[in-house]
């Protein structure tokens, strides 16, 4: 038995004529009405009574249409999926986010995403340290990632996303509140609330990499996991702190931001496991680049 079988019973049965359903079918009665005797030898059972006006059902041919009818839409059904799997139109896929990256792109990226692909169930994870992304993104648990350039990159695909410039977050009693720029060694003795060290933040060991460039010790007064929370410690006054300037859209009252002359900034870069073809993955890249290429 063949699907095409079932698609010919189907049509027999609803037009209730050979010669209408031989049209349907755009093709001659006489195969037609061959291979419906072949279908019935086949499980042994009348389908169809003929006259030489009508067709009719019987109890076992009504009770196999249905059955018929539910197979064929199911394999309809699992032929669209497949193509809207391969276009990238449904699946699911998991982002994850550091600090900045949670604030300034991911709302955008998120509404972007969920409106042009509503049938794909999308996962989003901030505020997550960029070793935390890349060991999610090792063992699945991620699919793709925003975070720091990283010294160890194997078995990822990185892709630039952007290059943000360092500002100073500062409570805006601070001295230099007013000032129009900044200079590492301005920061000599201040407190510095920093995201946690021992290899678990690329911001950690790269504001000690610029102190060090200006042979200067770095302060630190707090330790943070979060972005959030550093900002709301820089308002309450306790510390100052070197950001990616994307940290600015948090706008907490008691804080100003004032940018740091003399660095590079720092890399903000999409990461995937090598070899993923999950093609709601090479859509979501496409509009994340889309999105940062957008004033």
């Amino acid at each position: 038995m063949e699907l095409r079988h079932l698609r010919y019973f189907v049509a027999v049965a609803e037009q209730r004529h050979f010669g209408r359903a031989a049209e349907r079918l755009h093709m001659a009665q006489p195969p037609l009405s061959q291979q419906i005797r072949q279908l019935e030898a086949e499980l042994g059972v009348t389908l169809l009574t003929r006259t030489t006006r009508r067709v009719d059902l019987t109890p076992a041919g009504v009770a196999y249409l249905d059955d018929a009818r539910q197979i064929l839409a199911a394999v309809d059904e699992a032929g669209e999926n497949a193509v809207r799997i391969a276009a990238g139109r449904t699946g699911r896929l998991t982002v994850g986010c550091v600090g900045s990256a949670t604030y300034s792109l991911l709302p955008a990226l998120a509404k972007a995403l969920r409106s042009e692909l509503p049938d794909v169930e999308f996962g989003f994870r901030g505020e997550m340290l960029s070793p935390d992304q890349a060991s999610a993104l090792h063992d699945e648990s991620l699919d793709l990632g925003l975070l720091r350039r990283l010294p160890d990159t194997s078995g990822l695909s990185v892709q630039d996303v952007r290059r943000e410039r360092l500002l100073v977050a500062l409570p805006q009693d601070h001295r230099y509140a007013d000032r129009k720029r900044l200079r590492v060694a301005d920061l000599a003795g201040e407190g510095m609330i920093i995201h946690a060290g021992s290899g678990r933040s690329v911001m950690n060991s790269l504001i000690h990499e610029l102190f060090a460039e200006a042979d200067l010790e770095v302060n630190v007064v707090h330790e943070v996991a979060e972005t959030s929370t550093l900002v709301t410690f820089i308002a309450a006054g306790l510390g100052i702190a070197v950001v990616p300037e994307p940290t600015s859209v948090l706008h907490v009252p008691g804080m100003v931001y004032v940018p740091l002359a003399g660095t590079p900034g720092v890399d903000l870069v999409a990461a995937t496991r090598e070899g993923d073809a999950n093609p709601v993955l090479a859509r979501a890249l496409a509009r994340l680049m889309e999105l940062v290429a957008t004033p």
